[in-house]
């Protein structure tokens, strides 16, 4: 049985291990000691395509993968993707994912996160899928993860630019993961998703403190 190990960094910033290869997931907030054989970056937005962070994990055959409007952001063997659009990468089945705004705007008519914009990932090895789902929204697109079979969902809660707790639990229960971590969380209280989410379901939630490891 293959070991897929899921480090919480902070915000929305993880660390996979998994076949001695490291993965990085929008690094921005916490400790970068392993070089990175392959980062997904689910937008453009500083705090989820930080390029000094990208640039000290980059080794010469680091693949990045992004959406096009993280091209001029980064240096480096970088593949574009969007949604719908999958990889074979190093053994690791990578798929773009919707991942957009249609509630939280910045002004009238201006989301936040536009659709088109971002995307989130289902990342599968030896049949087990994690899901990070980006910087979004409870999208009607996610009743279609169910029929999927998530290991490991990875969801924002904090609200203001992401699903707060109340649309977070509904996500949750929607895609139907074995396991769901709550990240960029803002001033939420993780306990309260935690509590909604076990009481309506069979879901494990692992709350995490940035550097705490999960293993599949």
């Amino acid at each position: 049985m293959v070991k897929v190990i899921l480090e919480w960094l902070g915000h929305a910033s993880c660390h996979l291990t998994v076949y001695e290869k490291s993965i990085y997931i929008d690094p921005y907030e916490g400790l970068y000691v392993d070089k990175a054989d392959v980062i997904l970056v689910t937008h453009s937005h500083f705090d989820h395509c930080d390029s000094s962070k990208i640039k000290n994990i980059t080794k010469e055959d680091t693949i990045i993968i992004a959406p096009l409007d993280c091209i001029q952001k980064i240096d480096g063997k970088l593949r574009v993707i969007k949604p719908g659009e999958n990889l074979d990468v190093n053994g690791l089945l990578i798929e773009a994912v919707h991942a957009y705004n249609f509630k939280r705007f910045r002004s009238p008519g201006n989301p936040f996160h536009p659709k088109g914009f971002g995307v989130g990932y289902l990342i599968t090895v030896n049949k087990k899928t994690i899901y990070h789902a980006g910087d979004t929204d409870f999208i009607p697109e996610m009743n279609e993860l169910k029929r999927r079979n998530i290991s490991l969902a990875l969801l924002p809660s904090g609200g203001t630019y992401t699903m707060d707790n109340i649309e977070a639990v509904e996500a949750a229960l929607a895609i139907n993961p074995k396991v769901v971590i709550p990240i960029h969380r803002w001033e939420t209280n993780p306990k309260e998703f935690k509590t909604k989410v076990e009481s309506l379901s069979s879901i494990k939630v692992a709350l995490l403190e940035p550097g705490e490891k999960y293993e599949l």
